[in-house]
């Protein structure tokens, strides 16, 4: 059992280390306001994680996998929401630059950012699929299906939480850099245009 467990672990931080729609989020959101909101939104996404792995163990996300039409309104609403955000990415990099045509600082970005980072994984659908396809295929066959899907679950949550907490901690070591006002208003356009790309992205997938 411990080597399965083992294997499923290395699969599940590969998979929490390839770039997405998270990633996005904690970027902007670390670069914007610092470690603190940074480490937040790591800490709201964790949270999305918990509730997919909640909905996975009761059956409900199979449920949402196998319905087209709830697919449809899970990614639909993620998509816009991630759409939201890159359009409000991209409007902080022109106020950003009216305040730093005024010498001033920049305004924070509004919103909580443990909301933020919730918000962000709950609506992503993939997940659902990620979970119901993947972790019965992983779970070590030591364990009753129910408890080893929610070992597997904790275990990501845990990856994704050091994984994006340590690069919120890089972001914040070189914050200096990025609030340069030209380094500053680049980011937010190429973190705007991410964020609306992954929405486009979530909008035209398939369960």
């Amino acid at each position: 059992m411990f080597v399965q467990l083992l294997a499923a672990t290395g699969v599940l931080a590969v998979l929490t280390m390839v770039p997405g729609p998270d990633m996005a989020v904690v970027t902007k959101r670390a670069i914007a306001s610092g470690r603190r909101d940074g480490l937040s939104t790591v800490g709201g996404i964790a949270a999305g994680l918990l509730v997919w792995g909640a909905l996975t163990v009761v059956g409900l996300a199979a449920v949402l996998a196998a319905s087209s039409t709830a697919y449809t309104v899970v990614k639909l609403a993620g998509a816009v929401y991630l759409g939201f955000l890159g359009v409000q990415a991209l409007l902080q990099s022109r106020r950003n630059r009216a305040v730093a045509s005024e010498a001033g600082a920049p305004p924070p970005p509004s919103g909580n950012p443990w909301r933020t980072g919730l918000v962000s994984n709950v609506f992503n659908p993939k997940i659902a699929v990620l979970y119901t396809g993947l972790l019965p295929t992983l779970a070590p066959t030591g364990l009753a299906p129910h408890p080893g899907m929610t070992l597997l679950v904790l275990i990501h949550a845990a990856l994704t939480v050091v994984w994006l907490g340590a690069y919120v901690l890089v972001l914040a070591k070189s914050r200096t850099f990025f609030e340069k006002p030209v380094v500053r208003r680049a980011l937010d356009r190429v973190t705007g245009v991410v964020l609306i790309g992954f929405g486009v992205k979530v909008a035209t997938s398939q369960p």
